[in-house]
């Protein structure tokens, strides 16, 4: 059999020189093409590809192949999640099973077990298998089925549904419910789970690229053992039910720790719970990709490179502000200066950062945070959010004394962010002197980029919609949503960002001192070059990032 290194040359991956190489031993060849994988001198799929080969077995891309259901219910769950394996297909009395590691025989043996039948093995890459693997596995059955489990046995009592002093056992239906939705939740990349009591039973929403999702329906006998199992689990009063309460908890999934936070809301049919799920990936986010156009990039970059003054970022709760905020942090953090964050709460743990929670029981507001902190010998301040006069005034002064402050607001667009500091009753020269500029942002659904097509072009819409071509440039292809199994359907994929970036000028600082309204400050910044929120989407719409339907949706 040939080695990999020599499969690789064959599939013109490696130069010739490699061929030496070949004579190494199976564990340094295999760290060889690793730091080659490492550097991206070699895609994961060509490496995938190349293991085909040496095993001379088909290789397959599961997105686009027509995977057999019938196949999948054959083996459990737990032996295609153990092994990294996956039926896909029945072929003369066989089942076919897609595997990243060819060479592994007990996966082989359990599934032959599992199916009763032999097994004819195909190599697929390691992160598409995982990603069908989530897709045609999913929770959904067997919460249905331990559902009508629950109600049959009429739902245990609170007591009996978990050991409520040792946060309960494992295999107890209610435990096993609570952590199949929110498992299920983050296989589906969910923001936030909603639990929402009703007359008859206990609805059940995932946000999903900002839209929410229907998803399995729970009898109203559970709901007093589900909402006791959350609020244990985060650490909240299960016997206060009369006020909202807001906590936090950790889960382990796939072999990394995912942060929740918990928010309760007494309703009249019993308490709504919703959980948004924080990925910790966002905190080593880039800045670059936050996909600003370059105009909007540059200016932000300038403002932030400053040592001194305050960036707000504004738009509604779930528009991305926090992962901007975390971007930038990112961006300006150095050994050499000191970067303290306040927030409520906490969403991401970041190395390096010296981050504050708020407690209001305990007298740590915002406004007492921020005052102590600038004892402490900031260089960048973080602040969740401005909510009030005090805080504003301490923030609008921290940044006139030499500090970079960042922080958000809930504004419909950038210029309103000045009026809005002006009617929390700070002096509107302060608000011009200390504000640097404003990005106001909306988050917009992207096109899925294996299945979206070119729609015709309608120049009479786009009239409608106030949306032009810039003269001299060529007529851009419009795409639009179609739908396939690597975006179950919906046409889109994923999340992008719509920016509106206003620098705060000379002639705008006049404006804030003359307390001109946000309408006569937005055409002052436009003239200067600044971006509306539907010219940006339309930007994207025109680099095939989005669509128009999308755009109109998230943006007035």
């Amino acid at each position: 059999m040939a080695s990999m290194t020599e499969i690789l040359i064959l599939h013109g991956l490696l130069p010739i020189e490699q061929l030496d190489a070949a004579e190494m031993g199976v564990a340094e060849e295999e760290q060889v093409i690793r730091s080659l994988v490492e550097k991206g001198a070699i895609t994961p799929v060509q490496l995938a590809s190349a293991r085909a080969t040496q095993a001379n077995l088909p290789f397959v891309e599961l997105l686009d192949y027509p995977i057999d259901r019938t196949a999948v219910a054959l083996v459990a769950p737990g032996i295609c999640r153990r092994h990294e394996v996956l039926p896909i297909g029945l072929e003369d009395g066989r089942i076919v099973l897609a595997m990243v590691d060819p060479g592994n025989v007990f996966a082989v043996d359990d599934v032959r077990a599992a199916a009763r039948m032999q097994v004819d093995p195909v190599v697929a890459e390691r992160s598409d298998l995982l990603g069908a693997i989530d897709r045609y596995l999913r929770a959904d059955d067997e919460l249905s089925d331990l559902t009508s489990t629950l109600e049959e046995e009429n739902a245990p009592t609170e007591a009996s549904a978990f050991g409520v002093g040792d946060g309960g056992d494992d295999d107890a239906p209610i435990v096993r419910f609570v952590n199949l939705l929110v498992s299920q939740a983050i296989q589906d990349a969910a923001s936030d789970i909603h639990i929402e009591p009703g007359e008859h039973e206990v609805r059940v929403r995932y946000r999903i690229d900002g839209v929410l999702h229907e998803m399995q329906a729970a009898p109203k006998s559970i709901q007093n053992g589900v909402i006791s199992r959350l609020k244990i689990m985060s650490d909240i009063d299960i016997a206060e039910r009369r006020k909202p309460q807001d906590g936090r908890m950790s889960v382990s999934h796939g072999g990394r720790q995912i942060d929740l936070r918990v928010a309760t809301l007494p309703t009249v049919w019993g308490e709504k719970i919703v959980l948004r799920i924080l990925d910790n990936t966002n905190t080593s986010l880039d800045v670059r990709d936050l996909a600003m156009l370059d105009r909007n990039f540059d200016v932000f970059r300038t403002s932030y490179s400053k040592p001194y003054g305050m960036i707000l970022v504004t738009g509604p709760t779930g528009s991305g502000k926090s992962t901007t905020l975390y971007a930038t942090v990112n961006a300006v953090s150095r050994p050499e200066i000191n970067v303290i964050t306040v927030e409520d709460p906490v969403e991401y743990r970041m190395a390096g950062i010296n981050q504050v929670q708020v407690n209001p029981k305990a007298g740590l507001t915002f406004a007492s945070a921020l005052r102590s902190i600038l004892r402490s010998d900031p260089d960048v301040v973080l602040l969740g959010e401005i909510r009030d006069h005090e805080t504003a005034q301490i923030a609008i002064e921290a940044s006139l004394t030499g500090h970079l402050v960042l922080s958000t607001l809930h504004t419909n667009d950038a210029p309103s962010a000045i009026t809005r500091l002006t009617e929390m009753n700070i002096e509107p020269f302060l608000v011009g002197s200390a504000l640097d500029s404003v990005v106001a942002q909306r988050l917009a659904r992207r096109l899925c980029d294996r299945c979206k097509r070119p729609s015709e072009f309608d120049p009479q819409r786009l009239l409608q919609l106030n949306l032009t071509i810039d003269p001299g440039h060529e007529t851009p292809v419009i795409y639009e949503p179609v739908g396939c199994p690597s975006c179950s359907n919906t046409g889109y994929r994923g999340r992008l960002a719509l920016h509106e970036v206003m620098i705060v000028t000379e002639d705008i600082e006049r404006l804030a001192v003359a307390r001109a309204s946000s309408a006569e400050i937005g055409r002052l910044a436009r003239a200067q070059g600044m971006l509306t929120l539907r010219e940006d989407g339309w930007a994207k719409v025109q680099l095939g990032m989005t669509s128009i339907d999308e755009i109109m949706r998230v943006v007035a």
